[in-house]
């Protein structure tokens, strides 16, 4: 039970690190089932973003005297589930990548709140140097979700809807 911000927070820093990971297995499974090349390296790119966020939960949680193990991240595990469960139901190729990056991108926007969340909480709590490291994880989350929309922008849908990827997708987005 959250009794103050210090509880709030560390719940907060264990449920984060619980959804991260969380997805560090869950992105293979995603990598080895998408068929777009651009949606593999993306997903073997985060990854690796991936691992050096959880290295900054840790440094965040050791300098505060927090253990990151905590419960598990049950929206996380819904949010992964349903990625598994669209990569058993629909067949390889473009639609199935679309439904990847559908995944992954709300994926994307359940951790910009998360660190959006703690990179608050820590500045309030006047621990900037911890609010720092989380701003870097929020802005490296909200570049993953821009380019997961680019990739299914310039590739993905349009080859799901059995088109080629058009040359200029930003002058055609504006026009939606």
């Amino acid at each position: 039970m959250a009794d103050s911000i210090r509880d709030l927070l560390e719940m907060s820093l264990q449920d984060t690190y619980s959804a991260e990971t969380q997805i560090l297995e869950a992105l293979p499974n995603m990598q080895k089932a998408a068929t777009s090349p651009k949606l593999k390296q993306a997903f073997q790119e985060h990854l690796a973003v991936t691992k050096r966020q959880v290295e900054r939960l840790e440094q965040v949680c050791k300098a505060l005297g927090i253990e990151p193990e905590g419960e598990t991240c049950e929206a996380m595990e819904g949010l992964v589930e349903e990625g598994e469960e669209m990569i058993e139901e629909l067949s390889q190729g473009p639609v199935l990548d679309a439904a990847l990056i559908g995944a992954a991108q709300k994926v994307e926007h359940y951790e910009m709140a998360a660190y959006g969340t703690l990179t608050a909480m820590l500045k309030a709590m006047g621990e900037q140097k911890s609010a720092d490291l989380m701003a870097q994880t929020l802005k490296e989350e909200k570049d993953t979700d821009e380019l997961l929309t680019e990739i299914a922008e310039g590739e993905v849908n349009p080859a799901a809807l059995g088109q080629k990827p058009a040359n200029d997708q930003k002058a055609s987005r504006g026009a939606a």
